[in-house]
């Protein structure tokens, strides 16, 4: 085993393909990623956290969100580990860095790390044709959204996560950046947690021009304050794509949807 990861770290630092032939994933958008790059057949186990592709229902599970079935998962012997960390406690990472198992951890922050780890992951399962091909397709895709939706005076948007507390996203999460791209800006993207817990006040002083959730009780809420910007327009907008909390490939396609809800005009 560790001429196997003395073999992987040499070819992650040289940028080589390593040929893998049982891979794990440890989050439900990393095991999409290996679905949208034609590899599931390396796939030997997932973490499950929702709905699964229809091509990994048939796999081993090796626990759920949060808590990792540790034995099933040195039962399936895996040559590699795809890990996002926030699908594993913190005691049970650590637990994985002694396994002397492969891994490759993913956290993209933004649309363009998401599609350089895509590139990545795909030269990790040994197939780099597949991820530079896929790469390009998205980039290209994710320019002429840039370009359709550019604004010289972005929008600015609130988005909501939760309401009770009220949770919305940092600006160092994914969905900040597509927001961007969608020629927006987060009127909470100078805050550098992930999901950050925000006062009803704090909303009302940033005075949004649109707000976005995903239960519409949540938007009809916001009807109690009229001198809201969002809510003088009628700029309510229910998210429906379930597209944007999974980073993998799909997130791509979700931000279009996002901009053509925020702005359909364009």
């Amino acid at each position: 085993m560790r001429s196997v990861w003395l073999a992987f770290l040499l070819l992650a630092v040289s940028g080589s393909a390593v040929a893998v032939e049982r891979v794990v994933s440890l989050a439900p958008s990393l095991s999409e990623i290996v679905v949208e790059l034609g590899s599931a057949d390396l796939l030997v186990g997932v973490l499950d956290a929702g709905e699964r592709p229809a091509e990994l229902k048939h796999l081993p599970s090796v626990g759920r969100y949060g808590q990792l079935d540790m034995e099933r998962l040195l039962s399936l012997k895996p040559d590699l580990l795809l890990l996002w960390p926030g699908s594993v406690g913190p005691a049970q990472r650590e637990q994985l860095k002694h396994l002397n198992i492969p891994t490759y951890v993913a956290e993209p922050h933004n649309l363009e790390q998401l599609i350089a780890q895509i590139e990545a992951i795909a030269n990790q399962l040994g197939r780099p044709e597949r991820g530079t091909s896929l790469a390009t397709d998205l980039r290209q895709r994710l320019d002429k959204l840039r370009q359709r939706y550019r604004r010289d005076q972005p929008l600015h948007v609130f988005y909501q996560v939760w309401d009770r507390p009220l949770y919305t996203v940092g600006g160092g999460q994914i969905i900040s950046d597509a927001l961007d791209v969608c020629g927006a800006r987060n009127v909470f993207a100078d805050l550098t947690l992930p999901a950050p817990q925000v006062s009803v006040e704090a909303v009302l002083q940033r005075n949004p021009e649109v707000i976005l959730a995903s239960d519409q009780a949540q938007l009809d809420a916001w009807k109690a304050w009229p001198q809201v910007a969002a809510v003088m327009n009628g700029e309510l907008l229910l998210v429906t794509d379930k597209g944007l909390e999974r980073p993998s490939g799909q997130m791509v396609e979700a931000t279009a949807k996002l901009c053509q809800l925020i702005a359909p005009d364009r």
